[in-house]
């Protein structure tokens, strides 16, 4: 491969933000590897979209739920970066693959508790250790968090638990990779129109007019308010932030 050739992983890349990062990304002239949870022909659409940019990309089931499949899904990780780049190395890894339930606090049970925690937080933390050994120098890691960690919303207490998690984690991301020339930042989005949690927003009105509201822009984000942010610091122009919340909203509750 090129050494100028650069990486992402892209996880949740399939569809919704995810889908949009990866090809924000893409148009920067990055290549991209992008995972999805069981909705192949989306992943696969979303690789068709960013090779006709010119981008090499490739697709990889994750099922974040699974702490038991990381392993697994890291030597795949090694083989396709073999397979289609001659090299054992990436540049940018972007934990975006998450789930949503709208629960009040009184009605969550562990279950739900225990897959949030393991897709929100414990799959993240260990996935980015396992595949940190593998990201070059001059790379980032970019967690996607939510507005909901700064201003509180009925029913996301433990999603947004999980996410204020991701966020310590990453300063300290950017605290002890410094050394390695990595760095790391959270990306936290506002209310977006997308399919995310059963597409709650899109297939409710008063919801959306209301969200809309309360932001000084009038309206509630769309997916490329949010990809075009993750590419940006995927880029040298971005190179001196580190260690940050970048909160990527609008301007809602502000």
């Amino acid at each position: 491969m090129s050494s100028s050739t650069k990486i992402a992983i892209v996880t949740g890349g399939s569809r919704g933000l995810g889908k949009d990062m990866a090809t924000s990304i893409a148009l920067k002239g990055i290549d991209v590897i992008l995972t999805y949870r069981s909705n192949e022909e989306d992943a696969l659409q979303t690789v068709q979209s960013i090779k006709s940019i010119g981008q090499k990309a490739v697709a990889i089931q994750l099922d974040m739920t699974d702490f038991s499949s990381l392993d697994g899904f890291v030597k795949q990780v090694l083989d396709t970066l073999q397979t289609n780049w001659n090299t054992d190395r990436f540049d940018f890894l972007i934990n975006n693959a998450g789930m949503g339930a709208t629960v009040p606090f009184l009605e969550v049970n562990e279950n739900m508790f225990n897959d949030f925690l393991n897709v929100h937080f414990k799959s993240i933390y260990f996935l980015t250790q396992k595949l940190v050994p593998h990201i070059n120098e001059g790379g980032r890691i970019i967690n996607i968090s939510s507005g909901t960690t700064r201003f509180a919303h009925p029913g996301y207490s433990v999603y947004a638990s999980m996410k204020g998690a991701i966020e310590t984690f990453t300063k300290y991301l950017a605290k002890e990779l410094g050394p390695k020339g990595i760095g790391a930042n959270v990306v936290a989005p506002g209310p977006v129109e997308t399919d995310f949690n059963n597409a709650a927003i899109r297939s409710n009105p008063q919801m959306k007019a209301a969200l809309s509201s309360m932001t000084p822009l009038g309206r509630v984000g769309a997916a490329n308010d949010i990809g075009s942010v993750v590419a940006f610091l995927c880029t040298d122009d971005a190179r001196w932030i580190n260690g940050q919340r970048i909160e990527v909203s609008g301007g809602i509750n502000v």
